[in-house]
């Protein structure tokens, strides 16, 4: 359940992220709105892995699911240019992620 718990939290960083952007530095509301209650929910669930998880591997596992969403939504949306090289290094970055899981704990 914590590796559950943990990718959810990862999705909503990537959330939180793509809101902050959005709110044009806390002007604009709902974007900031979504910011807030996106940074909670996932650094509640983060917390909340750790329990169970090593602090090292949650947060790698966090940092590189919001990272690598964070940038495919911004190419699917036009907000970045789409690239070849962003997108293989993506997936190298999912690949990092999955062989922590593997390696990781249960």
């Amino acid at each position: 359940m914590s590796w559950v718990i943990l990718i959810v939290s990862g999705v909503l960083e990537a959330v939180w992220a793509t809101a902050l952007g959005k709110s044009e530095g806390f002007t604009r509301l709902w974007p900031t709105v979504v910011f807030g209650v996106a940074l909670a929910a996932s650094m509640g669930g983060l917390a909340w892995a750790m329990r169970d998880i090593s602090t090292g591997t949650a947060y790698a596992v966090w940092v590189g699911i919001g990272a690598s969403l964070t940038v495919a939504w911004a190419m699917i949306t036009g907000d970045e240019d789409f690239s070849i090289v962003k997108t293989l290094l993506i997936l190298g970055l999912v690949g990092c992620v999955v062989g922590l899981k593997l390696v990781g704990e249960h």
